[in-house]
């Protein structure tokens, strides 16, 4: 597997660390399946242990089956792998996994679905992780039925298809075949010669995934004496990404070389995106709730997640929307766990006043408690 050399001003890409442990980068836009693909991952290894690398324990969503403890910024589970949640380094989370005494096999590193995936590779090519690891292969999910080009003018989504070395098309299930045939044709324009997967719920033989070595990272070197600019113009794309830095999530926010110049990206505020968090301590009513979903709830909210409570039900419900879908799904909750509501919602140029107000009312409080307990 290609590799920088040890210098990091002079990157020898010729080299190979046959001996570091595989790293895949999955990534890919918001409810594409990185979620679910995870867990498959997870649940049908065989004598792997593999440590997954989070921006945070909620968006992983473990099945709680594999659960065994938890502790702080680390999760085990059943099957000897461990989940290790990354703060603001990438670096520092990776030598948490090293450091333990129960070696890992297989490092997965999960971005969120609105970064750019390119800084987290330069982690592991440019930083002293090169020594450690062999970056495997960058793996995309992309949701068929919604299209992330398609609905959002998104410099992110677009990189995670230009990098991406592998590309799930996921969720085939949900549209016709013919319109898989053409979004392959789309993708294949923007980077050729990935490897192209169709799936549903983002399954596919692992074999097809890990230990793959597709990464080559002699790309992604444009100049020996920085990691302050990275071009893209190896993919022949439309977009200009120029001269602009691309960290701007906090599994990203590092520094490449320990100094204290920090890369950071404008490509979240380019987009437009934004996130609104609710935090109560209330249950929901369903019918508000409901009434919410259907009725007020804009389309430009593309993604959304939580954990809801309501008052009609005893059970743990967790929702996710994605595009014009969502689900419910109950469950117990788990021992010790305070009810309560938890949801975010994801999407462009969102009025955050109404949004607010919309959900506060969604809320059994009595008039004159409205709008105390919550939090972003």
């Amino acid at each position: 597997m290609p590799t920088v050399s040890h210098q990091t001003q002079n990157p020898d890409t010729s080299a190979t660390n046959s001996s570091g442990i595989p790293v895949t980068i999955i990534t890919g836009f918001l409810g594409s399946g990185k979620t679910t693909l995870l867990n498959h991952i997870l649940t049908n290894q065989e004598g792997l242990k593999t440590a997954v690398l989070v921006n945070e324990f909620g968006e992983i969503g473990i099945d709680n089956e594999l659960i065994v403890t938890t502790d702080e910024n680390m999760v085990e589970l059943s099957n000897g792998c461990v989940c290790c949640t990354i703060n603001e380094d990438l670096v520092d989370a990776v030598h948490k996994i090293l450091d333990r005494d129960e070696k890992v096999d297989y490092i997965v590193v999960e971005t969120t679905g609105l970064a750019d995936p390119l800084p987290v590779a330069l982690t592991f090519l440019g930083t002293e992780l090169r020594d450690m690891t062999r970056l495997d292969s960058i793996v995309t999910t992309v949701d068929c039925a919604n299209f992330s080009l398609d609905l959002f003018n998104s410099e992110a989504a677009y990189s995670q298809i230009a990098y991406g070395d592998i590309i799930l098309l996921n969720k085939t299930d949900l549209v016709e075949e013919a319109e898989v045939d053409a979004l392959e044709v789309r993708i294949r324009d923007i980077k050729e010669g990935a490897r192209l997967l169709r799936t549903q719920n983002s399954a596919v033989p692992l074999g097809l995934l890990l230990s793959v070595g597709l990464f080559e990272s002699d790309k992604y070197f444009d100049s020996a004496d920085s990691h302050a600019h990275h071009h893209h113009d190896h993919h022949d794309h439309s977009h200009d990404h120029g001269h602009h830095d691309h960290v701007c999530t906090p599994e990203c926010d590092h520094d490449h070389d320990h100094g204290h110049h920090h890369h950071h990206s404008n490509h979240l505020e380019n987009d437009g995106f934004m996130s609104i968090s609710f935090q109560n301590d209330q249950p929901f009513a369903i019918r508000k709730f409901q009434y919410f979903l259907d009725n007020q709830l804009p389309v430009n909210v593309f993604r959304a997640k939580g954990i809801l409570w309501f008052d009609e039900s005893p059970l743990r419900h967790v929702f996710h929307l994605s595009g014009k879908r969502f689900t419910i799904d109950d469950s117990e909750w788990k021992p010790g766990e305070v009810k309560k509501n938890q949801l975010v919602l994801i999407g462009q140029n969102l009025d955050e006043e109404t949004l607010r107000q919309q959900v506060e009312n969604c809320f059994c409080l009595p008039s004159e408690n409205r709008g105390k307990g919550f939090g972003a």
